[in-house]
This record gives C-alpha cells, structure tokens and sequence, in this order.
C-alpha cells in the first residue's frame, strides 16, 4: 500500500525492486587501488581463520572449553566477513552496483546473524574465563563439553533469531524511491532511511534487537570481567595474576574492539556527517577484526605456539 502522503500525486510510484549501492567511494581510481588490500585483507581472514579451526581440531591438547569457543568464534567470522566482503570486492569493478531486494535482504539478514551470534558467543566466552580463574578447581565441572555445545549453540539460535527480526522488520516497509543506499552494503539504518513508509516499529525493533542481544552481551561480558578482576585481586602471588590476566587480554582486546566500533556504528544516526565515519568503522568490525581475531589469541598464546611446532613436527615426519 503506497503511504496517504503520495496518494493522489502525478508521480507514478511503484514498489522499489533493486537498491544501489554507493560503495566505500565513488572514485574509481581508489576502487581500484582498494581492491588489492580487501582481497588480501578477505584471503588472510580465510586462511588464519580455517587455520586455527583446523589447529584446534588437531591437537589434543587444545580440547578445551576455552579453544572450542575460539573455534566456533572463527566460523562465525569467517561467515560473517563472505556475508560482505564477496560481493563488495566484486563491486569495485562495477560503475553502478545493483543488487536486488531478496538479495539486499538475504546479504543484511546473513550479516546481523553472524554480528549477533559473535555478540553472544563473546559473553560466553567472557562467562568461560571467570569460571576458569574464579572456580579453577570446579572448572571441568562447570565448563562441561554439553555445556559448552549448549553455549555455543545458544549463540547461534539467538543470532538466527534476532537477525530474523530485524530483518522482518525492516525489508517489510515500503519502498519506492529513492533506492540509493549510502554504504558498500545493506545496512539496515541506510535502508529504513529510504522508506516510503512510517519506518517507527522497524527503528524500534532494531533498537530493542541491540538492546537485549548486544547490550545484554555485553552486560554479561562486563560482570564476568568484574568478577575475574576480583579474583585476580585475591590472587597473592604476582605470577599468579599475570598469568590470570594474560588469559583474558586477548579476549579483551577483542571485545572492545568489537563492541566498541559496531556499536558506534549503530547508536549514531546514519545521515550528514557520520555517514563516512559509519562506513569506516563498518570496515572495521566487518572485515578487519575478523582478520584480527586470530592474531590477537595467537600472538601471546604459549598453547597455540606450540601446538603448531607440534603439527609441523608432525608433519615434517610423516614427510620423511
């Protein structure tokens, strides 16, 4: 139904089945000399990501709670950046960057459940690291590999779920021009802002999407930490609470880096002048800190070393 304020005009609205996509930047020569860093940037994603799914997988010794949501963590960003990083790396050698409705809508639905899935998966990853320094004696216990798949799980069925809503919620309104979306993908503020319709209850719904998914993520996130910073505090031995803080920097720096640019993102409007630095910091927590998160466990992690010394070790022989 077309809205009452485009009721009785000359201009022939119809329903809006394609969208243009703006892109990183309208200049062509930068296009061009972008494409070879994102695809580097994409490849490195793929390759250290598959990488340490692989390395987990291999070695007996990283069969821990603590590695098997590091895993789970590398699919959902290798999902997460393909939902984006194909179809923009494609674009760049496009004048004009179509993409259809259903497409448009499939590639933001992929993107929120792969973001709020991450969003879930990094509390309970939080969750894993205070029962590992508060409750080191029950943690076996506790972390139990069921509880582990339920946790894991959980993230996923409620990354499904809330992309699903917003997805819903924003592709139903109406559209009918204009169909040009400021951004290098469908990015659901962008598109609501080119509705026809009273876009109120899809702003709600993703207001209160952020609310609950991410905000309630991140509450859990800073009690655990609370919690562990408490316990690093009773710890008596010096060696003790280095050791206690170095296995949770690298989760961490993750989180911040995460929440820190996706919801800068989300709670600034997507109009004037935050429109680059929203494309920006989009960038960022969609294809660099997906890139980022194996270098950022792996770099100070004695476990990871060496479970790779040991494959290689392995492997060298079965060569010989």
């Amino acid at each position: 139904m077309v809205p009452s304020r485009y009721m009785g005009g000359d201009r022939n609205l119809t329903s809006v089945t394609m969208f243009v996509l703006l892109g990183i930047s309208e200049e062509k020569e930068l296009q061009l000399s972008l494409f070879p860093v994102f695809l580097v940037i994409y490849l490195v994603t793929l390759f250290w990501n598959l990488g340490l799914i692989i390395l987990i997988r291999m070695d007996s010794h990283l069969h821990t709670p603590m590695y098997f949501f590091l895993s789970v963590l590398s699919s959902i960003d290798i999902c997460y950046t393909t939902s984006i990083s194909p179809r923009m790396l494609s674009d760049f050698f496009k004048d004009k960057k179509v993409i259809s409705f259903i497409a448009c809508a499939s590639q933001f639905f992929m993107a929120s459940w792969m973001g709020q899935a991450e969003c879930c998966l990094l509390a309970a990853m939080a969750y894993d690291r205070y029962v590992a320094i508060g409750h080191p004696l029950q943690y076996s216990t506790i972390m139990a590999p069921g509880f582990c798949w339920k946790k894991a799980a959980g993230a996923i069925v409620c990354g499904f779920l809330s992309g699903l809503v917003e997805s819903i919620t924003g592709f139903e309104l109406y559209y009918c021009g204009p169909n040009l979306i400021q951004h290098f993908f469908c990015n659901i503020p962008e598109i609501m802002s080119l509705s026809c319709s009273n876009p109120f209850i899809g702003q709600m719904s993703l207001f209160l999407v952020i609310l609950f998914v991410a905000g309630g993520s991140m509450v859990i996130v800073l009690l655990s930490y609370g919690f562990i910073a408490a316990s690093i505090i009773k710890l008596s031995s010096v060696k003790g609470s280095a050791k206690a803080f170095n296995t949770c920097a690298s989760h961490l720096a993750v989180v911040t880096l995460f929440y820190g640019t996706a919801l800068a993102v989300y709670l600034h409007p997507s109009s004037g002048n935050y429109t680059k630095q929203n494309k920006f910091l989009s960038i960022f927590y969609i294809i660099i800190i997906p890139m980022l998160n194996p270098f950022i466990y792996s770099l100070r992690n004695k476990e990871i070393k060496e479970a790779l010394r040991r494959v290689v070790k392995r492997a060298t022989h079965l060569s010989h």
